[in-house]
């Protein structure tokens, strides 16, 4: 089973000003189950734009998708940014 939870594809336009060294990139999350034990994981793939199929895929177990989740509620929190749900 593999199932499409979300994703976002990002421009040269969506990069803030003076990141000139940064790559555009696309990101999705998935759910797949297709390993060996048949456990279900969250799947991260980031492609550079332009090269699908050519990008890095993550494999999250439950603990390390989480662990993904609390950093990125952290990195909001620093930035100032209201984490939400």
């Amino acid at each position: 089973m593999r199932r499409s939870i979300d994703d976002q594809p990002i421009t040269a336009d969506d990069l803030p000003p003076g990141a000139d060294d940064a790559t555009p990139v696309s990101w999705s999350v998935a759910v797949c189950d297709d390993y060996d034990d048949a456990s279900p994981r969250i799947v991260l793939t980031v492609e550079d734009l332009g090269r699908p199929g050519a990008g890095l895929v993550a494999h999250l177990d439950g603990a390390s998708t989480r662990r993904l989740r609390a950093a990125l509620r952290d990195a909001l929190r620093e930035v100032g940014e209201v984490p939400g749900d």
